[in-house]
């Protein structure tokens, strides 16, 4: 499918504010963020209007003004005076906020006009633009049930008055960049039975049929058993019930030319998170279904590489999608597993199933590095992994780094990238402590899988499970010291990703976008 497909409704360049206003396709609403770059009579009625209401500063405002020999509505949301602590994102809540406001005044067709940019934010108007759309985004199955729904807008238009062919490039990039985030919008915020793993496969084969990132789907349950132990170990109640049966998703673009560096993402895809055995009680179950957003954003950010084609970037996504069912086959604690590297696993807590989930994918992706000689590899798991995430930073993602990756700064270069576009993250560093915390306790296992506690009252409760993900799989042994060093990171988003009711954000793909795609 096209990236039109993929976006939540049409986005139009309008070059021309008064001579759009002459065209048998008018627009009816002027959607305005910040006074900078404005064309000169709506610009000095704005600030007449700000002399008439001294509230236009602080709340969205919807007023009349005289544009040529015409009276065009404004939506006027102000991003406001920015202190040291306030970052780009401003500007894509200023954005939301007017075409949310737009859409109270029944607006029609509005045309948003773009914020110019700035030393300090040089990608203001990419992130505005980017959070229109984020405001603009319809549930998949919303579409899907009542097709009237299916857009809020059928198309919006888009004004930059600083040059018209940087406007068209701009509109260009962000149909990629949202293109990502609406495919990882839809398998994260799919409820626990539209987006079971089998209609994940589904969905994900559809969006990528005729690009050129090649799609594998593993679902034999005898694979899991032999190549993907851990996994199959969540995956076994799940498994008796066909339609919640697990999938291995694989997703490969190779580049045209050879390849510069190899970016390998391996995804959390806990369709449904019950707790298995050690159940969720206490009515703290419910939002569960997005607990597959780790994968979700897998998938976006390959559906950004399908859109770039990077000349010399060979990208790797695996969405290990799983539902962590509760019933008689469900795994339980105490049990000893062996992973795919051959260690040998005590489960000490059925709630901590996203990291057995990746950890047998993870090793296998690491054996491919190995085997296959990929240029300048890194490896990444990412995850709606734990609590203690949230209580830790709140609503932005955390980057952990082995030690490869650490040495040559990559958790802060990707807190840099996301500073940039609105996609933040915290810096966490993994210490002695997170590995000797999962080491076997008892004679004769290797790698205590989890606590019996939550992780948010256990001490370092984040930055365990990267040190689990290393043990199980034999990264430990890929250290700076080691003959065949891999860079590998885990990114916990369980605070950015977007919990219920709110729409998933897509996090961190704009941040690996411009990490590893620019």
């Amino acid at each position: 499918m096209g990236v039109e497909s993929y976006l939540p409704c049409g986005v139009v360049y309008v070059d021309d504010l008064t001579a759009s206003l002459n065209q048998t396709d008018r627009y009816d609403t002027l959607c305005v963020i910040d006074d900078v770059a404005l064309p000169a009579v709506l610009a000095r009625q704005i600030d007449d209007q700000k002399k008439f209401d001294a509230g236009i500063a602080s709340e969205v405002s919807c007023f009349r003004c005289q544009l040529g020999t015409d009276l065009v509505r404004v939506v006027y949301s102000c991003v406001g005076e920015l202190s040291d602590f306030d970052d780009v994102r401003r500007y894509a809540e200023a954005a939301g906020c007017s075409l949310r406001r737009a859409l109270k005044a029944g607006a029609k067709y509005p045309v948003l006009v773009l914020p110019a940019s700035s030393k300090r934010f040089p990608n203001a108007p990419l992130v505005a633009l980017l959070g229109a759309l984020h405001e603009l985004y319809v549930p998949l199955q919303l579409r899907e049930d009542v097709p009237t729904k299916s857009h809020r807008y059928r198309k919006i238009g888009v004004h930059y008055a600083e040059n018209a062919q940087q406007g068209a490039d701009l509109l260009r990039l962000v149909q990629t960049l949202e293109a990502g985030r609406f495919v990882a919008r839809d398998i994260g915020g799919g409820d626990p039975e539209r987006m079971a793993p089998p209609r994940v496969a589904e969905y994900v084969l559809r969006a990528f049929e005729s690009g050129p990132v090649k799609v594998t789907v593993v679902d034999d349950p005898r694979v899991f058993e032999r190549d993907y132990p851990l996994f199959q170990a969540v995956n076994r109640a799940a498994g008796t019930v066909e339609r919640h049966r697990g999938r291995i998703i694989f997703l490969e673009y190779k580049p045209p030319k050879p390849a510069r560096k190899t970016v390998v993402l391996v995804g959390k895809g806990v369709t449904y998170d019950t707790g298995g055995a050690d159940i969720k009680a206490g009515g703290i179950m419910a939002g569960m279904s997005r607990d597959k957003c780790g994968a979700a954003a897998v998938a976006g950010f390959m559906k950004v590489v399908e859109q770039r084609k990077p000349e010399d970037v060979h990208a790797i996504g695996v969405l290990c999608m799983v539902r962590n069912s509760v019933g008689e086959e469900c795994y339980v604690s105490d049990e000893m597993l062996t992973s795919r590297a051959g260690v040998r696993v005590r489960v000490g807590n059925t709630d901590a199933e996203g990291r057995m989930a990746m950890a047998d994918a993870l090793c296998q992706m690491k054996e491919r590095v190995l085997s296959e000689g990929l240029p300048d590899p890194h490896l990444y798991t990412i995850a709606t992994l734990t609590g203690h995430a949230v209580l830790a930073v709140g609503n932005s993602a955390i980057v952990m780094d082995n030690g490869p990756a650490r040495a040559v700064d990559h958790g802060l270069m990707l807190q840099r990238a996301g500073e940039v576009v609105g996609d933040p993250f915290e810096i966490s560093v993994l210490r002695r402590e997170d590995f000797n915390f999962h080491k076997g306790k008892c004679y004769g296992e290797d790698v205590l899988q989890a606590n019996n506690l939550p992780s948010s009252r256990t001490p370092r409760g984040h930055q365990g499970p990267a040190a689990f993900l290393m043990l199980a799989t034999g990264l430990d042994s890929c250290g700076l010291n080691s003959s065949h060093p891999i860079k590998y990171s885990h990114l916990d988003i369980a605070g950015s990703a977007g919990d219920v009711p709110d729409t998933p954000t897509g996090s961190p793909i704009l941040a690996l976008a411009e990490a590893h795609l620019e």
